[in-house]
């Protein structure tokens, strides 16, 4: 994890106007939106790297609900295309949807269901999907 998480620091773009990280505060807020619980790594990820800009993907941020990465957007939005209810979205691509489940596995959707492609955890997911992209 903190490997991943030092690389992503370390290719993060410069943007005029950083995405800010959330506080504890802000997750609850979206737990309560999505009315789930987030697993931990979820947690992390969003509080150590969500302000990360790099690549053609953007994962979901989770401090300010005007930007169009916003979670509980984002997850309302796949949950209308079909994405299964207990899925929390973390990254929406071009109509398909990377989601991890309450496990913290995270699995990829397209076209109505989800695919043979999985990964153990969010860093997993980061590292081979995020910093390939």
């Amino acid at each position: 994890m903190q490997e991943t998480i030092e690389r992503l620091r370390e290719v993060s773009l410069s943007v005029p106007v950083p995405v800010e990280l959330p506080d504890d505060d802000d997750l609850v807020v979206i737990e309560e939106e999505i009315l789930l619980p987030m697993p931990r790594d979820l947690k992390t990820f969003l509080k150590e790297v969500s302000d990360v800009v790099y690549g053609s993907i953007e994962p979901v941020t989770a401090s300010d609900p005007y930007l169009h990465t916003h979670l509980p957007e984002v997850t309302a939005t796949a949950w209308s295309e079909g994405v299964e209810r207990h899925l929390i979205v973390i990254c929406a691509d071009r109509g398909t949807y990377y989601c991890m489940t309450p496990e913290g596995e995270v699995v990829h959707w397209v076209d109505g269901e989800l695919t043979e492609g999985s990964w153990q955890d969010i860093w997993q997911w980061a590292k081979e999907v995020w910093l390939e992209s």
